[in-house]
């Protein structure tokens, strides 16, 4: 891979390499090679995030890379200077990789286009998250050691969602069968996928996936009403108990709680979504080595080593 920007670009067997090398991690089955003169990594975040940021700032630690801090509010952002200038002077002063967050989409890509050294996109307005993506599919692994077959309902304000559409790639690539459930205004047509009625997702979906609803995205004027929008699109107790016996609950984070899903099932048997932010910290490993090893600027993994998932 020459950049991670979108999940859209990924083939199946890349994904696939992509959740192995996660897992190898995770289970200590490649030992950390720490390299032997220091590999600086830039964490560019022009918006606010604690799981993702911090789980980047982790797992290059656990790499042995050193992690730069870079902060939008005490940079010469506040003077006029360009995301695109800011990525290049963090190149020139030496930088080997680049993870960018940012508000407005396609600008990761844009940066990435013009850049010699790799991107990883952590998200681009409303764009796509696809390291997001990737955690998801490892805790989905992890339970049912298979994509193929698997019905996975996104539910929530899909429109808004960067999470929903790197996922929506994802999932069909990987051979799940992906459903969306949202209120009409929150639907997005541009996405070619069905969607089902919330009542309809709970009793026949394998993994429910909730999605925050973005408030910073939406027209302020327009009323909202949370218990309303738990009721008649949300995840409640008792929709919860109308889950398949083996079905399981995701959500990205942070959680608006009592409103995307009833309090009390945050944490409950089914909910995977602390798992996920654990699982967050070996994917970004894992792509992070990956880049850097196929840059030549850090051979941590031998893909040659390590059989992809096959396929179901």
């Amino acid at each position: 891979m020459k950049h991670f920007l979108s999940m859209k670009d990924v083939s199946e067997y890349e994904i696939q390499q992509l959740v192995k090398r996660t897992e190898d991690m995770m289970l200590g089955r490649k030992e950390m090679v720490h390299p032997t003169t220091p590999v600086f990594v830039a964490n560019l975040f022009f918006e606010p995030s604690t799981r993702t940021k911090m789980s980047f700032t982790i797992a290059e630690q656990r790499l042995g890379l050193k992690p730069l801090d870079f902060q939008p509010e005490v940079s010469s952002v506040q003077k006029g200077e360009t995301v695109y200038d800011t990525a290049k002077t963090l190149e020139a002063i030496g930088a080997s990789l680049l993870v960018i967050r940012h508000p407005e989409d396609h600008v990761v890509q844009q940066v990435a286009s013009k850049m010699s050294i790799p991107v990883i996109n952590a998200g681009d307005g409303t764009g796509e998250h696809p390291t997001q993506s990737l955690l998801d599919l490892v805790t989905i692994y992890q339970e049912f050691r298979r994509f193929h077959g698997l019905k996975v309902a996104i539910v929530g304000d899909v429109k808004h969602s960067r999470v929903a559409r790197s996922n929506a790639y994802a999932l069909s690539t990987l051979g799940a069968k992906v459903y969306f459930s949202s209120k009409p205004e929150w639907q997005d047509q541009t996405l070619d996928f069905p969607y089902l009625d919330i009542d309809e997702v709970v009793e026949t979906c394998d993994v429910v996936m909730l999605l925050r609803i973005q408030h910073e995205r939406h027209d302020q004027r327009q009323s909202f009403e949370q218990t309303e929008y738990l009721l008649n699109y949300g995840l409640t107790v008792e929709r919860e108990k109308r889950m398949k016996p083996h079905a399981i609950i995701l959500h990205p984070a942070p959680v608006n709680r009592g409103v995307e899903i009833d309090d009390c099932l945050v944490e409950c048997e089914r909910s995977r979504i602390f798992k996920q932010m654990t699982n967050g910290v070996y994917a970004r490993m894992a792509v992070m080595s990956n880049l850097l090893e196929d840059w030549g600027i850090h051979n941590e993994y031998q893909a040659s080593e390590r059989e992809a998932l096959q396929p179901q």
